[in-house]
C-alpha cells in the first residue's frame, strides 16, 4: 500500500504557494498559507523595525477584538504567557494550582515553573476536560487558583468551573492553546477565565511558528504579564516597573505581522479545516469499536485541535503504538494525543503514580492523533483511515465496545 500524493490544493495554488512538496508524506500538521501572509510577513522584513514594535501592538490589539477581551498581551509560546499569567495573580511556591493531567505538557508545565505544586484533577471521560466535581475534592488551603484546559478544541464545563472558582475564591485561568475559534455557551474560548491564553505555534489553526497571547479583563493582571514580558527602553527609569525582572520575551514584528494575516482568514481556516472534519467523520463510520466524537450540551462549537481515534477497549496502550507505527511505515505522522501529566519524571518525582487518575490513564492510552490541516485530499483520509483499520487487525484487536 502506498499514500496517495500530498499536493496542496487549487485554491493554495491561486493563492500564489508553489505546490512543491513531500509526494509521499502525510504531516500531522501542515500550516494553512496563502500569499496573503507571504505579503504580510515580507512587508515586515522590508521595515526598519524587526522585533517587537507597532505591529505587535495591531496584533495584539486585533487579537483582544476577535476575543471579546478588553487587553491582549503577546508572548512567545503558550507556555510563558501562562507561566506570565500565574505569577501576575500571586501564584508562587508553596501553593496549589489545580490542572489537569490529560494537557499539553508544554503549557502545564508553567505552573511547575512557577515553584507551585500542580494538583491534577481527573476529567471528563467524554469530553476530555476537568471534571468539576473531580476539581472540588482536590482543593485544599493551599490551592490558589485553577487551571482548565480546552482540550483538543471541545470547551471545558465553563459555568460550573467559574462557580467553583467563587465558591473559594480561586483564580481561574484559562487554557485555550488547542480551542482557538471554539464556542461554550455562544461565547468564544478565551473569554471566561480571570485570564486566557492562546498558543500559535503548529498545529494550532492560526499559526505564526511559534507565539502565544494573553487575554484579560483585568488591567492589573495585564499591565502585570506586560512587565513580567519585558520592559521598553523608555521605562527604564521607572521605579515601579523596574521593581519586577523581565523574562525580555516579547514577539517580533514578524511573527506578529504572520499572526495577524492568519487572524484575518481565521474564519476561512476554520471553514475549511471542518470540510476535512467531515471528510473523516464520512471514512471512520466503518471503523467499529471506536469512540464517537463527543460535543457536550454546553457546546456552541467545536473546532478541533487534531483528529483524534479514540480506541475500543480491546487496544492496549502496545497496541496503540503499534499502530502509529504502521502508520509511520505508511508513511503517514500519527501520534499518541496525550501522554499522562502525572506519570511523566517531574511529576512522578512530586508521588504521583498509574492508576491515580483512572479516566485520564484510560483515555490516553488508546487516543491516536491523525493528520488534520487544510491540504489533506478525499484520497489521503479514505487512505489514512483504511490504514489505521487495518493496523488495528495485525495488532489482533477486534471491535469493542468504547
Amino acid at each position: 500500500m502506498s499514500a496517495p500524493v500530498l499536493v496542496h490544493d487549487a485554491d493554495a495554488s491561486d493563492h500564489g504557494i508553489a505546490d512543491d512538496v513531500d509526494n509521499s508524506f502525510i504531516p500531522l500538521s501542515d500550516p494553512d498559507i496563502t500569499l496573503a501572509e507571504i505579503e504580510a510577513v515580507d512587508a515586515a522584513m522590508r521595515s526598519p523595525k524587526l522585533s517587537s514594535g507597532p505591529t505587535v501592538e495591531a496584533f495584539e490589539a486585533a487579537f483582544a477584538a476577535y476575543v471579546g477581551r478588553k487587553y491582549a498581551v503577546a508572548v512567545p509560546s503558550g507556555t510563558l504567557g501562562l507561566l506570565f499569567a500565574l505569577r501576575s495573580c500571586g501564584i508562587g511556591p508553596g501553593q496549589e494550582v489545580v490542572a489537569s493531567p490529560y494537557s499539553f505538557r508544554e503549557t502545564t508545565h508553567a505552573i511547575a515553573i512557577t515553584g507551585a505544586r500542580p494538583a491534577f484533577a481527573d476529567i471528563d471521560y467524554w469530553a476530555g476536560t476537568l471534571a468539576p466535581e473531580k476539581v472540588e475534592s482536590r482543593i485544599t488551603a493551599n490551592t490558589r487558583a485553577i487551571v482548565a484546559s480546552n482540550n483538543n478544541g471541545h470547551p471545558a464545563p465553563w459555568s460550573e468551573l467559574r462557580e467553583i472558582a467563587r465558591k473559594h475564591d480561586l483564580v481561574l485561568i484559562e487554557d485555550s492553546t488547542e480551542a482557538i475559534g471554539s464556542k461554550y455557551k455562544g461565547q468564544l474560548v478565551g473569554s471566561f477565565g480571570d485570564a486566557a491564553v492562546f498558543d500559535f505555534s503548529q498545529p494550532s489553526a492560526l499559526t505564526c511558528g511559534e507565539g502565544g497571547m494573553v487575554v484579560t479583563d483585568d488591567v492589573d493582571i495585564a499591565v502585570a504579564v506586560r512587565r513580567h514580558r519585558s520592559h521598553r527602553l523608555e521605562e527604564r527609569a521607572s521605579v515601579v516597573v523596574s521593581s519586577t525582572p523581565a523574562f525580555q520575551a516579547s514577539m517580533s514584528n514578524i511573527a506578529a505581522a504572520l499572526g495577524l494575516a492568519q487572524l484575518t482568514r481565521l474564519d476561512e481556516i476554520l471553514e475549511r479545516r471542518r470540510l476535512t472534519e467531515h471528510l473523516y467523520l464520512k471514512y471512520v463510520q466503518s471503523f467499529e469499536g471506536i469512540k464517537p466524537p463527543y460535543v457536550g450540551p454546553d457546546v456552541t462549537e467545536v473546532n478541533w485541535f487534531l483528529y483524534l481515534v479514540h480506541l475500543g477497549t480491546r487496544f492496549a496502550r502496545s497496541s496503540r503504538d503499534a499502530i502509529v507505527e504502521d502508520l509511520k511505515v505508511e508513511q503517514v505522522e500519527a501520534a499518541a494525543y496525550c501522554n499522562p501529566l502525572h506519570l511523566q519524571r517531574h511529576y512522578f518525582d512530586l508521588g504521583y503514580r498509574r492508576g491515580d487518575y483512572f479516566v485520564t490513564e484510560k483515555v490516553a492510552d488508546r487516543a491516536v492523533a491523525l493528520p488534520f490541516h487544510t491540504h489533506l485530499t478525499e484520497d489521503q483520509i479514505s487512505f489514512i483511515v483504511e490504514t489505521m483499520k487495518e493496523a488495528s487487525i495485525n495488532v489482533g484487536a477486534g471491535a469493542a465496545i468504547y
